[in-house]
């Protein structure tokens, strides 16, 4: 199955720019309401994923209390715990189904390595669930 089938595009994906400043990234997961949220470079390519636990964790240890204190922090001294990999458009399911387990949603970038979307976890769930179901139903 094509995965572009399952694709949020890029125009409907909230996202950040690797120049963006902690606040700056912080702001954008509020309104969007996100725990995880694509890096991009200016030129559209996709560079990693930053989480709420990354930047807790930052936040603790570099002693920051104060959202003011946060425009300083540029996203590169943000360390990452988990890189969530992306997937070529040209990857199959289960190359997506393994991404899945581990991540919750998978970036998707062109031949170019320019981010084109997103596929969620919820997306490909509901997929097996379906294929599961109609094996079931095809079975009795």
């Amino acid at each position: 199955m094509n995965i572009l089938f399952f694709l949020t595009p890029k125009s409907e994906v909230a996202y950040i720019e690797d120049t963006y400043s902690l606040r700056q990234i912080l702001e954008k997961m509020e309104v969007h309401k996100y725990s995880a949220i694509p890096i991009l470079s200016e030129s559209g390519e996709y560079v990693g994923t930053i989480t709420e636990g990354d930047i807790l964790w930052y936040l603790k240890k570099a002693g920051i209390g104060k959202i003011n204190e946060a425009e300083t922090i540029h996203l590169d001294e943000i360390p990452k715990k988990f890189e969530y990999a992306s997937v070529s458009i040209n990857s199959d399911m289960e190359d997506l189904i393994a991404r899945a387990m581990a991540q919750t949603f998978v970036p998707v970038v062109d031949d170019h390595e320019r981010f084109i979307g997103i596929v969620t976890r919820k997306d490909i769930i509901s997929y097996c669930y379906k294929k599961l179901k109609n094996t079931n139903t095809a079975d009795n």
